[in-house]
């Protein structure tokens, strides 16, 4: 089955994934558009290294190109649609709670609306 990728829009039309990937330097721009290829390619099956889960139906595609390290959250919809939320530079060990969260009210919002 083939996946097609979209980027969550707030109802204001901004994309935060989009617009995180663009802010990106342009090597990192590479491998996160690499990644979401991949992404697509294999969906579900898809694993560590590349991605991980991330709790209550969110995923964590890992992108890494020499010292820097991001994330991009993501989950999927019936139908082989996968929505990218939003993303970030991970900077400690942990996943970035405040960045998780704000991935957990995207998929809401977007399942909300989904749902009218």
């Amino acid at each position: 089955m083939k996946f097609e990728v979209e980027f969550y829009t707030l109802e204001n039309g901004k994309q935060p994934a989009a617009d995180f990937i663009r802010s990106l330097h342009s090597k990192m721009q590479v491998k996160a558009m690499d990644a979401l290829r991949i992404l697509e390619d294999e969906g579900t099956r898809l694993r560590e290294p590349y991605s991980k889960h991330a709790g209550e139906g969110l995923f964590e595609l890992r992108i890494k190109f020499s010292s820097d390290i991001a994330r991009v959250f993501y989950f999927f919809i019936i139908g082989g649609k996968i929505v990218v939320t939003n993303g970030y530079i991970k900077k400690q060990q942990r996943a970035d709670t405040k960045e998780l969260e704000r991935a957990y009210k995207y998929k809401a919002d977007y399942e909300r609306r989904l749902s009218k």
